[in-house]
């Protein structure tokens, strides 16, 4: 279940995803390699997916992202 919600919100939405999987869960989770795989294997476009439970790695994909949106337009937008 919770591999799949990236690819649920990547078709709804037309913004960049960072999928960051986590080593608790329910269920049979692997430490999280099922939910890592699951998000890995998705189709949607925009999604981003870091290692389990690397948090700073998402953190760096958020300001990459950043950086690259504030250097093409020269400030912030929503």
């Amino acid at each position: 279940m919770e591999g799949a919600l990236p690819s649920v919100v990547g078709g709804l939405v037309d913004k960049p995803i960072i999928a960051v999987p986590t080593s608790v869960g329910y269920g049979t989770g692997l430490g999280g390699i099922a939910a890592l795989l699951g998000m890995l294997n998705s189709c949607s476009p925009g999604i981003a997916v870091v290692n389990i439970d690397n948090g700073f790695g998402a953190a760096c994909m958020a300001a990459s992202i950043s950086r690259q949106i504030i250097g093409s337009t020269g400030r912030i937008e929503a």
